[in-house]
C-alpha cells in the first residue's frame, strides 16, 4: 500500500526525522494561505508539490518553487484537478487532488537514503547514495559503485556503528555525521516497526551553513513509504491512509473480490490461479512475441462469482485484444472456471479471441461444459497445454 508524501513526512516527523514545515491544500486559496502561514514563521521560499503516487513529478510540472502567496495560488490552480503525466504514470497521467506547500531550504548537497527488502538475502537492506535528488534505479544502473547496500538484522535493527559507517561513506563530516546517523537509525525503526516494504528519503539534504548551524542542517525534504499489503491485517489504522482514488479501477474492484490484479502495457489479458503460474504464463506470452495486458491471480479457492468478475475486469480494458486462461485445478476446480467463462460470455460477451487451458480437478467435466457452450462463444479455442495455448492466443491476434 502506498501513501502520499505528506503522510510519509508526518511519519518521519513522529520518528524524530527533521523535515521542513509544510501544509496540505486541496484548493488554490488554501495553498495561498499555507504559504502565508509558512511566511509568518520566516519562510521566504516554498515549494508546491502535487500529491500523487508517482515519481518524476518535477519533470511533469508537479513541483513548483514559489515566493509569494499569489504564486502559490497560481501554481496550485495549474495542478489541482488536472492529470499529472510523469515517466511513472503512463500517458493518461494521474489527477491531482491535493498539493503540499512546504518551506524551502537552501540546499548545499543532496543524498539518497532508503530501506527495502532484499529478496535474495531474505532481510532488510539499507540503500544509500551521495547522488540524491534523482531516481536511485538510474544511479544503480549507470554508476553501481555509487550505491551503498548494507543488509541488517531485522531483530537488532541498524546498529549505531553501522549508521555512522554509512554516514562516513556518504561523505558527511563534522556534526553532520551524528545527525545523518540518527536519521538512518530512525528511518530503519520506522521501516521495521510498521511492516513497510519501502521507506526512502530522496533527497536527504545538507543545508547551507549559518551562524547557528556551522555544519549546516541535515533534513529530509521528500519521502516515500510503502507498506506490505500482507501485513495490513495488523495495521488497521493504515487503512485510512490509503488513497483509493489513485488505484486504477480494475485494481480496486479486484481487491474487493479477493483477486490480485495489476494492469500492464500489453494486449493479451491473463487469468491464472497462482502467482508462479501467472508469471510462467506471462513469460510464455512474451516468448511468443506478445506482451501481457495484466497480472491476474484468482487464487486457489476462487468462487465462480470472483472469476466472473475477473473476466469483466480484463475485458473492460480497451487494450486487451485477446484473453488467455491458464488454470491448474486444485482447490479452484476446473469446472468452476468453465462455468465462470460461460457466465462471463453471457454477461459481457467475448468479442476478442479466447484461449483456455485447463488441467487438474474436474478437468473432464470442465471440457464438457466448454464444448457444450462452444456455439455461444465462437472466439474460444482450447489449448492442449500451456505452450499450445500461448501459440494459439498470440496467433489469433497477430
Amino acid at each position: 500500500m502506498k501513501i502520499h508524501e505528506y503522510q510519509a513526512r508526518e511519519m518521519l516527523d513522529r520518528y524524530g526525522v527533521p523535515v521542513p514545515p509544510a501544509h496540505l491544500a486541496t484548493g488554490a486559496d488554501e495553498a495561498a494561505a499555507a504559504f502565508e502561514r509558512l511566511a509568518a514563521d520566516g519562510a521566504t521560499l516554498a515549494v508546491v508539490k502535487a500529491q500523487v503516487h508517482a515519481g518524476g513529478r518535477g519533470k511533469g510540472g508537479g513541483v513548483k518553487l514559489v515566493r509569494s502567496a499569489d504564486e502559490a495560488r497560481e501554481a496550485a490552480q495549474k495542478m489541482l484537478g488536472q492529470p499529472l503525466v510523469t515517466p511513472q504514470t503512463g500517458p493518461e497521467g494521474v489527477p491531482v487532488e491535493k498539493v503540499l506547500v512546504a518551506a524551502g531550504v537552501d540546499i548545499q548537497k543532496e543524498y539518497y537514503v532508503g530501506m527495502a527488502i532484499d529478496r535474495g538475502q531474505g532481510r532488510p537492506v539499507v540503500i544509500a547514495s551521495a547522488e540524491g535528488g534523482v531516481e536511485i534505479e538510474q544511479v544503480a544502473r549507470e554508476r553501481p559503485e555509487a550505491v551503498i547496500r548494507m543488509p541488517i538484522d531485522p531483530e537488532a535493527g541498524l546498529r549505531p556503528h553501522q549508521a555512522r559507517f554509512i554516514a562516513f561513506r556518504l561523505g558527511f563530516a563534522g556534526k553532520q555525521v551524528s545527525a545523518a546517523g540518527r536519521i538512518l537509525s530512525r528511518l530503519c525503526a520506522l521501516f521495521l516497526e510498521n511492516d513497510a516494504s519501502l521507506a526512502e528519503i530522496n533527497p536527504l539534504v545538507v543545508t547551507t551553513a549559518d551562524d547557528e548551524n556551522p555544519d549546516g542542517r541535515v533534513v529530509a525534504i521528500d519521502a516515500k513509504i510503502n507498506f506490505d499489503d500482507n501485513a495490513l491485517f495488523r495495521r488497521e489504522a493504515f487503512a485510512a491512509m490509503a488513497d483509493l482514488q489513485e488505484q486504477q479501477g480494475g485494481e480496486a474492484r479486484a481487491e474487493e473480490h479477493g483477486l490480485s490484479y495489476i494492469k500492464l502495457d500489453g494486449d493479451i489479458g491473463c487469468l491464472v490461479n497462482g502467482a508462479g503460474l501467472a508469471m510462467a504464463t506471462m513469460d510464455l506470452i512474451k516468448l511468443h512475441g506478445r506482451e501481457p495486458a495484466n497480472f491476474l491471480d484468482v487464487g486457489g479457492s476462487a468462487t465462480e462469482e470472483a472469476v466472473t468478475e475477473a473476466f469483466k475486469i480484463i475485458l473492460e480494458d480497451p487494450a486487451v485484444r485477446g484473453v488467455l486462461v491458464n488454470i491448474f485445478g486444485g482447490i479452484a476446480r476446473c469446472d468452476t472456471i468453465a462455468n465462470a467463462i460461460v457466465n462471463a460470455a453471457r454477461e459481457v460477451g467475448f468479442t476478442v479471441p479466447l484461449v483456455v487451458r485447463l488441467e487438474g480437478t474436474n478437468v473432464e467435466a470442465a471440457r464438457g461444459i466448454l464444448e457444450k457452450a462452444g456455439d455461444g462463444i465462437p472466439t474460444m479455442q482450447i489449448g492442449r497445454d500451456l505452450t499450445d495455448a500461448a501459440r494459439k492466443i498470440t496467433s489469433a491476434i497477430a
